[in-house]
């Protein structure tokens, strides 16, 4: 069974959610990893957490967990 997500005017069609992960979700600027959930954004950058946003130099972003 496979299923389609639409996004930025393309189609993509997967037959897993972690093949759709894999292909869409954004990366950790600061330690490469798959952003799946709430992410951060700074100066344009993209991170999974305030930890490694800071890593970065981007001193404003705090985790609120």
């Amino acid at each position: 069974m496979s299923f389609e997500v639409r996004a930025a005017g393309a189609t993509h069609v997967f037959d897993s959610l972690e093949c759709a992960a894999q292909r869409m979700a954004p990366i950790c600027d600061n330690c490469n990893c798959r952003i799946l959930g709430h992410g951060m954004e700074a100066g344009g950058e993209f991170f999974c957490c305030a930890h490694c946003a800071r890593q970065k130099g981007h001193r404003e972003l705090v985790d609120h967990a």
